[in-house]
């Protein structure tokens, strides 16, 4: 629990300290967030905070191996066990520079969904792959069947990815919304993998599970000090898409390895606030008539701010949301495994 401390503290520290410095960079580019009918700012806000968030994980993340690798006995099998992890933050690096490069440029929405199609492609020859599901053996809950996808496990993990990656970058529409809701999910897929340690006596992989979300959680948490109402800065499509990246995949690597007959609630709990709110802008798209790629105001977060309440005030309800759905799936996975 020491070492998940500390690299929380450190993701914390680092993109804290390195969101100034991001934020006078973006200035010197030009790459600002222009107010519009859809936007709810009223004034230029430079965008790239993501890259903070990412120095922040990297770093967190880096120093957590290194004090596992420090107390393990290093074997062929630890450096198998790193792999998936690595070949997370290599993937999500390429996610990151590609958002990066959205906000300078301005990328199609076709082009946005290949490029997060094909890191979902990538990511599996690290190992970050659905293998199966599992299923309640003859209607009952209190047991599970592992039904291995073979073939489907590969464009299966990749939809996964996507949509998650999606939508952590759809919600990221009011200041501190999204680096909050990813910080929750962190903190429960965090969670998750200490009970899986504990409970299922398998320390690996899920302290690595472990120090990855404690980075996650940390490094957004510490932009979010820049980041909430009022914002100065914004995480931009490199940063949300890169963060809901990271996640998707740390759920792949654990909760839905987990062979119970939650395994698939438990991370659609974790990602609940977005997902919901991604099912119900494609429905009222869809009944609309609108191209579902095509931005508006439908978003739960504007319907809110629609009734009445203030940007805080909605957010801080979002993340009432958020706690309780994490909350629930947390509590459902202990439940599972115990």
């Amino acid at each position: 629990m020491k070492t998940i401390t500390a690299v929380f503290l450190i993701a914390l520290t680092t993109s804290y300290l390195l969101t100034p410095w991001v934020r006078a960079l973006a200035i010197r580019f030009g790459v600002l967030d222009m107010p519009d009918a859809r936007r709810v700012h009223t004034e230029p806000i430079p965008r790239w905070g993501g890259l903070a968030i990412y120095g922040g994980v990297l770093l967190a993340v880096l120093a957590g191996m290194a004090r596992l690798y420090l107390l393990s006995p290093v074997d062929a099998v630890f450096w198998q066990r790193v792999v998936p992890f690595e070949g997370l933050l290599a993937v999500g690096t390429l996610v990151l520079v590609a958002g990066m490069l959205d906000d300078l440029r301005g990328f199609s929405a076709p082009l946005q969904a290949g490029v997060l199609l094909l890191s979902g492609l990538l990511v599996q020859v690290f190992g970050v792959q659905i293998e199966g599901l599992a299923a309640p053996f003859g209607g009952n809950f209190s047991e599970a069947r592992w039904i291995p996808l073979g073939v489907w496990s590969i464009p299966l993990t990749a939809l996964w990815i996507f949509v998650i990656s999606k939508t952590m970058d759809t919600i990221d529409g009011l200041d501190g919304l999204a680096a909050g809701v990813s910080a929750i999910a962190a903190l429960a897929l965090a969670l998750m993998a200490l009970q899986a340690a504990d409970i299922l006596d398998q320390p690996y992989p899920n302290w690595l599970i472990a120090i990855s979300a404690a980075a996650i959680a940390g490094a957004a948490g510490g932009f979010l000090r820049y980041n909430f109402n009022p914002a100065r800065i914004f995480m931009g499509t490199g940063g949300a898409q890169f963060l809901g990246f990271m996640l998707a995949g740390l759920s792949v690597i654990g909760a839905f390895k987990t062979a119970t007959a939650f395994a698939i609630l438990v991370p659609l709990l974790v990602f609940g606030l977005p997902l919901l709110d991604a099912v119900n802008v494609v429905v009222r798209r869809l009944v609309s008539g609108q191209p579902i790629h095509k931005p508006d105001k439908r978003h739960i977060h504007h319907q809110l701010l629609e009734r009445g309440l203030t940007q805080r005030q909605t957010v801080l309800l979002l993340y009432g949301i958020a706690i309780a759905m994490a909350i629930v799936a947390v509590w459902l996975f202990k439940r599972a495994i115990g």
